[in-house]
């Protein structure tokens, strides 16, 4: 039997890159998938995945969480029998841009701002107040190292992740009485489409940010997740940092054959 069977674990952002990482690996001890993100077919496919790999139950459904009021109908209506979250995996978020703060772009800031922050805490307190009622669950943010320390053409990126590490401090704290358990995983370097999207859409630029190095996958990460929802119920992980071995710091790093 997989250690989560039967556990309803949540994770938005899941159609690609972490938060599908982290599907795959929930799937693989049995737990039953709720995931979200903004594109459906995407989303789609990832179910048929699950599915067809692990047979485990998996809802699927479009959301952006930007929208507060679309976040709590979503969550509202769910069919009975996944509305009983046990594991919320907060993972959609994104970067835009890499300019210095005074030559920026102000719409980067409310996307990252809507989406890092304001997501998180939407789709949080939809999720928590069920917890809090059943005195019993745990949520994991997906933070970064970016949280822990700023660096140049990022200070708002880095603004918006040190929110999220203040977020769980801060839930750990509200939620102690409930039970509930508060974790955070903040990796360093990830090849996902986070580099992508950060870009505009440039997908050489984004590939040129990995070169020379072997940065994380995925896949890396959701095992970190994983690890923290898999602990004995005396026991919660506050915080992982997980980088790539050749990763220092956010923007020290050792690149091999990178001609």
């Amino acid at each position: 039997m997989g250690l989560l069977k039967n556990k309803i674990v949540f994770i938005t952002g899941a159609s690609s890159g972490i938060g599908k990482g982290c599907a795959f690996a929930f799937a693989r001890e049995e737990a039953d998938i709720l995931i979200c993100a903004r594109r459906n077919e995407k989303l789609s496919a990832v179910k048929d995945e699950l599915i067809e790999k692990f047979g485990v139950k998996v809802h699927a459904f479009e959301l952006d969480v930007r929208d507060r009021d679309a976040v709590s109908a979503a969550l509202n209506s769910l069919p009975e029998e996944w509305k009983k979250i046990d594991i919320l995996v907060n993972n959609a978020g994104l970067a835009k841009g890499l300019g210095k703060i005074y030559e920026d772009d102000p719409e980067n800031w409310d996307v990252m701002f809507d989406t890092n922050v304001k997501g998180l805490l939407n789709i949080t307190k939809e999720v928590v107040k069920g917890m809090s009622d059943r005195k019993q669950g745990h949520v994991i943010n997906i933070g970064s190292t970016a949280g822990h320390e700023a660096y140049a053409g990022g200070t708002a990126y880095c603004a918006t992740k040190h929110a999220v590490r203040a977020i769980t401090n801060g839930l750990r704290l509200d939620a102690l009485d409930s039970n509930i358990r508060v974790s955070t995983v903040d990796p360093g370097m990830v090849e996902t489409e986070f580099s992508v999207v950060r870009y505009g859409g440039d997908r050489e630029r984004a590939k040129g940010v990995y070169k020379g190095l072997d940065p994380l996958t995925g896949n890396d990460v959701a095992e970190a997740v994983l690890f923290c929802a898999t602990r004995p119920p005396h026991v919660n992980i506050n915080e992982i940092i997980i980088v790539p071995s050749a990763q220092a710091q956010a923007t020290v790093v050792r690149r091999e054959n990178a001609d």
